[in-house]
């Protein structure tokens, strides 16, 4: 709600927007509006402000919301969530900005789970589970979800950032995934082989798994208690992100990393969050 007063002492060449109230579940629905629109248009307004003409906005795959479909980048954003829907907004917030100016270039990069050191999310919770044996497979084998290294998002968006063409069309919207988004077997594979481990994986039905979750939080949540299996990420994991990153395909971005050699280079970083 507090505009930025900071005014640098030397001209600002580029602004990157990555800060959002993201963790699902985590925040109540007007918390994610709250601050992802609020935090756009202030910071849409700094950069009128020091008179910068370049934004990268870091958005998010939840404006497509899930589906077993395949989606790119043309298909239409149909967003579940608070998160999803407030990205979707903030989205259009930084085109207003650049819609101002025609020189102006805005580039909007929609990643998947992002995941590589100091994650402390979805795929760190993995690699616990999977790590700790206690990670159970619920008819989701297969199941897609897109997703990307820390330093590949990085690369990619320095790519298109300073590709000729992104600075001539003014705004370039693309998806940030590896392509295809490996499922949740590819996930769990390349984490037992990046652990040296073999690892037998129990399969459950969905339907017990959620029973389990919702006495969990029955008990936990008045307690106040933090726990591995809320009914929604579980829910999460049985429904398909299959976003594709069609935009970098068709302009011929080179992927650095595979999934291996993204998890080989977390561990290599901070090798206790694979301890």
């Amino acid at each position: 709600r507090v505009d930025i007063d900071w005014v640098p002492e030397e001209p600002i060449a580029l602004i990157a927007n990555l800060s959002a109230v993201h963790r699902e579940p985590g925040h109540e629905g007007y918390e994610y509006y709250e601050t992802n629109l609020l935090g756009a248009e202030k910071v849409c307004a700094w950069a009128e402000k020091v008179g910068c003409e370049r934004i990268v906005f870091s958005s998010s795959i939840a404006p497509y919301g899930p589906s077993e479909s395949i989606r790119d980048e043309t298909s239409l954003p149909v967003p579940e969530t608070a998160y999803g829907g407030s990205k979707l907004a903030a989205e259009k917030i930084h085109q207003i900005w650049q819609a101002k100016n025609p020189l102006r270039q805005l580039v909007i990069v929609r990643p998947g789970v992002v995941f590589g050191a100091g994650e402390g999310g979805n795929v760190s919770r993995l690699i616990r589970a999977v790590r700790q044996r206690y990670f159970l497979y619920m008819g989701n084998q297969k199941t897609r979800k897109a997703g990307i290294y820390v330093k590949e998002l990085c690369r990619a968006m320095v790519w298109v950032l300073n590709s000729e063409k992104s600075k001539a069309d003014g705004v370039t919207l693309f998806n940030m995934s590896m392509n295809p988004g490996p499922s949740i077997e590819e996930y769990v594979d390349s984490i037992a082989r990046i652990l040296d481990m073999k690892v037998w994986i129990p399969r459950v039905p969905s339907s017990l798994l959620f029973v389990a979750a919702y006495m969990i939080e029955l008990v936990a949540k008045p307690l106040g208690i933090q726990h591995p299996f809320s009914p929604v990420r579980i829910k999460k994991l049985i429904r398909s992100n299959n976003i594709v990153p069609s935009y970098l395909v068709e302009n011929g971005y080179e992927y650095q990393y595979t999934l291996d050699e993204a998890f080989a280079a977390w561990k290599q970083d901070n090798p206790e969050e694979w301890r």
